[in-house]
């Protein structure tokens, strides 16, 4: 007698991610670590749009107003220059910003004389004896404004709000990057490792031991070294030293699998060993990669300040939080230690809403609740 054979039942797989984010939305803490990351991606996002300075890495500098505190307020004198004022295009702008199409001094005070501006420099000392500069208000097209630096200006006169904007980005695109790398390299072999075994899952844990064994920063620097100083360097360095952790979770996950039952009649269908790890086996192990890719993408954010704050990071004139925290922790002990702590604090709550989107993640991917 016949058997007509019947189709294996498949998850909902709809239906639990709508379970796992009624358990997360009950988790207050979760739901504020998503308010906080998306807030710093939505900076990272917008970019140069909304921040006051949208030169080219927020890298506009004045000496004259080194160092001033929050608040700030000073009035520039702008002089523009229609003939070599760069042309804006939308999108380019978003990404790199544009250098600004005037010539912008910051002034002490201003009057005018008949058809002549005459405006006083700002040099910041207390009786303020700057240079006089004489405009023709008929033949120069000019403004004077007041700017605020909300968060004060650094060393070299650069605004401190634009510089932590812009460095967001610095910070959430080592996250993803290496996040990716981490995933593909660490997916990978340990789905191989676990499912072939034997001298296969031997070999690839001998190399998960041998890189587990070396401390992590370590490794990071002698990569960044081999590959070079820059940008896309640290985002490679990170990535190839994260893989580890999500190797050795994908492995015990898919041990503890692979002698299930749709596994042994997929098996016995016939199937490739590809599109059994890929189709069945995989799919099951994404909510214990996502706890950990939370947790990885806090690792990589600090580990990437460690980097700048070490020199071999991202390098100048990109802005950095690891970077203006090593331009300006000498002010820690002056008169200005909010030029270090702010994007130390900046990092802090970025690491810690990740940690918590982490844990939330594992409270409601547990079978248990």
């Amino acid at each position: 007698m016949l058997f007509k054979s019947r189709k294996p039942k498949e998850i909902n797989y709809s239906s639990v991610n709508s379970e796992v984010w009624k358990k997360l939305k009950r988790n207050k803490m979760s739901m504020l670590s998503l308010f906080i990351i998306g807030f710093f991606v939505l900076i990272a996002v917008l970019g140069y749009t909304i921040t006051p300075d949208q030169t080219p890495f927020a890298n506009q500098q004045y000496l004259e107003i080194a160092a001033k505190k929050p608040f700030f307020k000073v009035d520039f004198l702008r002089i523009y220059d229609n003939k070599n004022a760069p042309k804006r295009n939308f999108f380019k702008h978003l990404a790199f910003g544009t250098k600004n199409p005037y010539s912008s001094t910051p002034i002490y005070k201003h009057w005018e004389k008949g058809d002549t501006l005459y405006c006083e420099t700002y040099t910041g000392e207390a009786n303020n004896n700057g240079e006089i500069i004489a405009i023709n208000k008929n033949t120069t097209e000019f403004k004077i404004k007041q700017k605020t630096f909300y968060l004060g200006t650094d060393r070299y006169g650069r605004d401190m709000l634009s510089q932590l904007m812009i460095g967001s980005r610095v910070s959430l695109s080592v996250g993803i990057i290496s996040i990716i790398i981490s995933l593909l390299i660490g997916v990978s072999l340990g789905a191989i490792a676990a499912y072939y075994g034997k001298w296969v899952d031997n070999l690839i844990m001998w190399l998960i031991n041998v890189v587990w064994s070396i401390p992590t920063i370590l490794l990071v620097i002698a990569i960044t070294f081999a590959l070079g100083k820059g940008f896309w360097q640290v985002f490679v360095a990170v990535g190839l030293t994260m893989w580890v952790d999500v190797a050795r979770v994908v492995r015990g996950q898919i041990l503890s699998l692979k002698e299930k039952e749709f596994v042994e009649a997929g098996r016995a269908l016939g199937f490739k060993d590809s599109r059994i790890i890929i189709k069945h086996i995989l799919p099951n192990v994404v909510g214990a990669t996502t706890v950990i890719t939370a947790s990885n993408f806090a690792t990589a954010i600090l580990q990437e300040a460690g980097l700048s704050f070490l020199g071999i990071g991202v390098q100048p004139p990109m802005p950095s939080w690891g970077t203006m925290i090593k331009e300006n922790y000498g002010y820690i002990i002056l008169d200005a230690p909010y030029m270090a702590i702010i994007p130390g604090v900046a990092i802090m709550i970025l690491v810690l809403a990740f940690i918590l989107l982490g844990s939330g993640l594992r409270e409601a991917m547990d079978v248990k609740t």
